[in-house]
């Protein structure tokens, strides 16, 4: 019999499969997990202290770089923070371009889950396919702000500007010709909103690709079905939210529970799972995907029918326009005083949250009347799971660590803020 000896061993933080840079240092009995110690840290960067240190606006970029991959969603509840102090009420036009956003991001989230948990197990071809969807919105975030990840779209009192008219299109290069560029460029003729609609037409036969990849898969089964259970009482005790909470049979989601902007005027459906392991948490974020793709088409539908303005007309908030602010002397005022002081919140605390792709993303904001916030504090979705990951993982084995880790979906830029 070979001597079978206790050790303690070091998972990541350079490991392919660790989502960032998570170290786990884990106590194994032979191969079997007794405890997982999450150690995390690396990758601080001072985001609520550096907000005391900017005013408003210029703190929704630090938003896109917490969640690096649900960026808009995140400055969704920051700017929502903020117009809950102000009392602003944002224009119509604005809610559906910003809930129409939420919902491309959740898909683009997603999307890259699946193609990094889908690697991590072992299945190559899923990543390619994933990736081959999040470039076509990628482009929508780029044709909108002019960024293809840290927008800055979302601003108090509404969106940056209007959905352009026109999507940019490809030009021909020593290595696309005419003939492919044309091609290219086919569903690129009209505006955004028609290139989104096409998208929405194509993308729910490209997810029943990704499930006959992988939902009746026999080796994707054996390494998600049974791993990682937790139930329901036990989610809600540790505080998950989002897919993880869902994933265990939980009904819970903001958008149906707590309604922001225009969620309560569109229909969906909330997906939820029977066992709480890491397969139901997986056939959750797929419809998760189908469900947005229906949001993004009655936003569509919406944004058709209803020009307006995506900016409220408060001058202490929003910029005037470039051409009242070459003449007149006021708007001038407004403009200077705008992007020198920034604006001026009236005391006060409010908490906002938004149901993004990995859950609650939350934002305490507290302030004393200046033209920076006093105190922020972030509630990331990640962090609660992360901290579940010991009870997770006891009795797996290590390559089991992998597929819970990949099924927690987590981000190191809002786990350590």
């Amino acid at each position: 019999m070979a001597e079978i000896r206790n050790y303690t061993m070091n998972f990541g933080p350079q490991h392919p499969a660790a989502h960032g840079v998570l170290r786990l240092v884990l106590e194994l009995d032979g191969e079997v997990i007794e405890r997982a110690d999450p150690h995390i840290g690396l990758l601080h960067r001072a985001t609520e202290k550096l907000a005391e240190h900017r005013t408003y606006v210029q703190s929704v970029p630090y938003m896109d770089r917490l969640d690096y991959v649900s960026m808009m969603a995140n400055e969704h509840a920051y700017v929502m923070a903020i117009e809950k102090l102000l009392g602003l009420q944002v224009p119509v036009r604005a809610q559906y371009i910003r809930v129409m956003f939420d919902e491309i991001t959740r898909i683009l989230n997603h999307l890259l889950w699946l193609g990094a948990h889908g690697l991590d197990i072992g299945a190559m071809t899923v990543f390619l396919y994933c990736f081959r969807e999040r470039e076509d919105l990628m482009d929508c975030y780029e044709a909108v702000s002019g960024a293809r990840m840290h927008a800055c779209y979302y601003r108090p009192g509404g969106v940056y500007r209007d959905l352009p008219e026109r999507m940019p299109r490809y030009t021909p290069t020593k290595i696309h010709g005419e003939a492919a560029v044309r091609e290219l460029n086919r569903n690129r003729q009209g505006s955004l909103l028609d290139f989104v609609e096409d998208f929405t037409e194509r993308f729910p036969r490209l997810v029943d690709e990704y499930e006959t990849l992988l939902t009746d898969n026999r080796i994707w089964k054996q390494r998600t079905v049974g791993i990682g259970v937790v139930s329901a009482e036990r989610a809600i005790a540790l505080g998950f939210t989002g897919p993880m909470l869902r994933g265990s049979g939980v009904e819970w989601d903001l958008r149906k529970k707590q309604p922001y902007e225009v969620y309560d005027r569109i229909d969906f459906d909330i997906p939820v799972g029977v066992n709480g392991d890491c397969y139901d948490r997986y056939l959750v974020r797929i419809e998760e995907m189908r469900q947005s793709n229906r949001i993004v088409r009655q936003c569509i539908e919406w944004l058709r029918k209803n020009p307006g303005p995506v900016m409220v007309d408060n001058y202490k908030v929003a910029p005037p326009s470039r051409v009242a602010m070459k003449t007149n002397m006021e708007e001038l005022i407004h403009h200077f005083k705008l992007f020198t002081e920034g604006m001026h919140v009236p005391e006060g605390e409010a908490y906002s949250a938004v149901e993004a792709p990995k859950g609650e993303f939350g934002i305490y904001l507290v302030s004393d009347g200046a033209n920076k916030p006093y105190r922020l504090k972030i509630r990331a979705p990640g962090f609660a799971h992360l901290a579940a990951l010991d009870e997770m993982a006891r009795g797996h084995m290590i390559a089991d660590v992998v597929a819970i880790i990949g099924t927690q979906d987590i981000v190191f830029g809002e786990i350590d803020r």
